[in-house]
């Protein structure tokens, strides 16, 4: 799956509400300032990252992350949030949540059942770093909240597990009604089993065949949007060595003009030039982790025109040099993983 979330434009008013100065954190995050001026606004797993940490580092609320994952005003809710609410029972939200995450983005809500407890754990496909504090206190707080707003009945989990250390636990333990468990291997929200089959007064069959059925249209019109994106991916790795394909070129590889091929990016939430960065960046890893490629040869390969480009480029991905990264990572072995369908021209 392509390393993209969609934010909701809300998010502005919110982060103001909350007195954060949305161009300064943007900014802080190294984010475009008109970020969520965008008809679809769409980050990669570093750069939510990056803004949820913006947003810790510039609050000076401790609490900002689990009044953020509370959200009273029912317009501001995705149209998926909304159908959670209208589920039947605590636990078929918490499915309804899961399979959403799962396909619309590189995010995965692990849900583990068991006799006695349940366990919640969001997971991050994409993600090179830990998750930040704030970005965890407020998916907890937004899966208890669902629960307790669904149910009428102030639902207390049996713990929260976190990875952080001790850190505002009488803040967080008020907040969840539960102990924490600080410095764990997860981080979690264990529940009752029985909490999830507690049903919801908010249940509205209607309204969750209405939204359901728009929500699987979107999805089923994403996906194959996406799936073309992957197209482009693959064509761009059997393609870029010595030069840099151009829409025209990816969509006569695929059988289809270049304003379709870019109606459907588009669909995807993505540009042609954000998928030929991020194909050059993976591709980029897989040379670097080699030995036997040397970087004037990995940047031909990945269609720069000359080494300093390659050089340049890869700074503003990673923040360091080829050369640094490469000794940082080390060097695969002569297995490495192999890239589908690229062949090295000597």
């Amino acid at each position: 799956m392509t390393d993209r979330f969609r934010l909701s434009s809300t998010w502005a008013q919110r982060f103001a509400d909350h007195q954060i100065a949305v161009t300064a954190l943007l900014r802080h995050a190294g984010l475009p300032t008109g970020l969520f001026q965008q008809e679809k606004v769409h980050v990669t797993t570093a750069e939510l990252f990056a803004l949820w940490r913006s947003v810790s580092e510039m609050s000076s609320d401790p609490a900002i992350g689990l009044k953020l994952g509370t959200e009273p005003r029912f317009e501001r809710n995705h149209p998926s949030a909304i159908a959670v609410i209208c589920s039947r029972s605590f636990g078929d939200a918490l499915e309804r949540i899961a399979r959403y995450k799962q396909l619309t983005c590189p995010e995965e809500i692990r849900i583990d059942r068991k006799a006695q407890d349940t366990s919640v754990e969001f997971f991050y496909s994409e993600a090179k770093e830990p998750q930040p504090d704030v970005l965890v206190d407020l998916v907890l707080s937004w899966i208890l909240g669902v629960g307790r707003q669904g149910t009428n009945v102030h639902i207390s989990p049996l713990r929260i597990e976190l990875t952080r250390p001790v850190k505002h636990r009488g803040l967080l333990e008020s907040h969840f009604g539960c102990r924490v468990r600080f410095k764990a291997g997860r981080n979690a929200l264990i529940f009752r089993s029985g909490d999830l089959d507690r049903p919801f007064v908010t249940h509205n069959e209607e309204l969750l065949t209405i939204i359901g059925t728009h929500m699987e249209s979107e999805l089923k019109a994403r996906n194959i949007s996406v799936n073309v994106a992957e197209q482009v991916k693959d064509t761009l790795r059997r393609s870029l060595a010595g030069k840099r394909p151009t829409l025209q070129d990816v969509g006569r590889e695929l059988g289809m003009g270049a304003r379709t091929l870019q109606r459907r990016l588009t669909d995807a939430g993505i540009t042609f030039q954000q998928v030929v960065e991020e194909t050059r960046r993976e591709l980029a890893h897989h040379y670097l982790k080699q030995r036997s490629v040397e970087l004037s040869e990995a940047a031909f390969l990945l269609g720069f025109e000359d080494a300093n480009s390659f050089f340049r480029a890869f700074h503003a991905w990673e923040g360091t040099s080829p050369s640094e990264w490469r000794t940082r990572n080390g060097a695969a072995a002569t297995e490495a993983l192999r890239c589908d369908g690229i062949t090295r021209k000597g």
